[in-house]
């Protein structure tokens, strides 16, 4: 399942240091930042059906259908001519995320033993972080060498890989329903599982540190002249991986907050660093600090949201949880259109955003350890 992971992960991930050159080329460079926020938005509307029906057909399928429409909407983009069509495609790809990852995410939690949780999502959260790190690692050196219709063949190949492997999975809900149109109409309590929203809040606060990092970091490496658009993320990734290994059972340790607090501080660091950063031994580090955080957070957000879910409701709970992850990337995404005009000089007010909304979360972590008696 780690495995169907990483390779869908790539996928997505690897075409993703090229867009912005891509709809640059179409005549959409001022719409650079709708290339995250429309994925991200079908993502977020895609993710109370997913849930829902992950705990009623079966977490299998649901990540069938999601890798399905990935894999045609990575066909369809070497068809692309205009800007409106691309961004259409765009907002289509979402949906596999909506999809897959929510679906695959109940079933890991299923598996699970409760006093390994942090241990396991850090095993989980690795692969999905190489997949990102890889992905966009390759995307630049694909296109120099091989072009771009030829890198969207790539990413296609790696969702074909990561569907066959889905298919030797096996599933994990007992009492499984046949599917029903009746099972596609949501109401308050698929949208959200209320249990879950104190790490939901968290992943709300920090995710558009993300978003930000996604639209700037390919526009920050042209203009320290790196050639690979994807420098950032993929020391990131290395980063992330490296501390995992010695952080992995730390929130299983000393709880999930205060493992979440060191992570919000160095997050908060790492921002601030490399929205000042100009050159490239600052670019690299800053991208190394950044995976630091990223890597003691986003296993430790998921484990406190297994510990959160009721057993019945985990693919509501890991929707809950995604849709906090799509709304916060959304929002740095977006805010990238206001802050930033492709210029070097605009480069941190691009990052400030998520600076603020990171405090932000830092206070609410605080806040909840002081009031709150318990991680759960």
């Amino acid at each position: 399942m780690s495995v169907a992971m990483f390779l869908f992960m790539t996928s997505f991930n690897l075409i993703l240091p090229e867009l912005n050159d891509f709809i640059t080329l179409l005549g959409g460079e001022d719409q650079k930042g709708l290339i995250i926020t429309l994925f991200t938005i079908s993502a977020a509307i895609s993710r109370p059906y997913s849930g829902k029906l992950a705990d009623h057909i079966g977490r299998k399928k649901v990540m069938i259908f999601g890798i399905g429409i990935s894999l045609i909407i990575s066909l369809l983009y070497p068809l692309v001519l205009s800007v409106g069509f691309f961004l259409v495609l765009r907002f289509l790809h979402g949906f596999s995320v909506g999809f897959m990852p929510t679906g695959a995410t109940a079933l890991i939690t299923d598996i699970l033993p409760e006093d390994r949780r942090g241990q396991g999502m850090g095993i989980w959260g690795t692969f999905t972080s190489l997949g990102i790190g890889v992905g966009q690692s390759l995307g630049s050196f694909i296109t120099m060498h091989l072009g771009l219709d030829n890198l969207f063949l790539f990413a296609t190949g790696f969702t074909a890989i990561s569907a066959l492997l889905v298919g030797y999975v096996r599933e994990t809900l007992q009492n499984r329903q046949k599917f029903s149109s009746k099972q596609l109409i949501i109401d308050r309590q698929d949208i959200m599982e209320p249990s879950v929203l104190p790490a939901a809040m968290v992943m709300l606060l920090t995710a558009p540190a993300s978003g930000i990092i996604f639209i700037l970091t390919p526009d920050m490496s042209k203009f320290m002249g790196i050639p690979n658009k994807g420098w950032f993320l993929g020391i990131y990734v290395i980063s992330t991986i490296l501390i995992r290994l010695f952080t992995g059972t730390l929130s299983d340790k000393i709880g999930r907050r205060k493992t979440l607090t060191i992570g919000t501080v160095i997050l908060i660091i790492s921002l601030i660093y490399t929205g000042l950063s100009n050159e490239f031994v600052h670019f690299t580090l800053s991208s190394l600090l950044f995976g630091v955080a990223t890597g003691i957070m986003s296993p430790t957000l998921f484990a406190w949201t297994a510990d959160l879910s009721p057993s019945h409701r985990r693919g509501v709970g890991a929707g809950t949880m995604f849709i906090a992850l799509e709304i916060g990337i959304m929002i740095g995404s977006s805010s990238t259109i206001l802050t930033y005009d492709s210029t070097p000089e605009t480069v941190f007010a691009g990052f400030s955003v998520g600076v603020v909304l990171a405090v932000a979360a830092l206070l609410y972590l605080l806040w909840h350890q002081k009031y709150c008696h318990s991680d759960t």
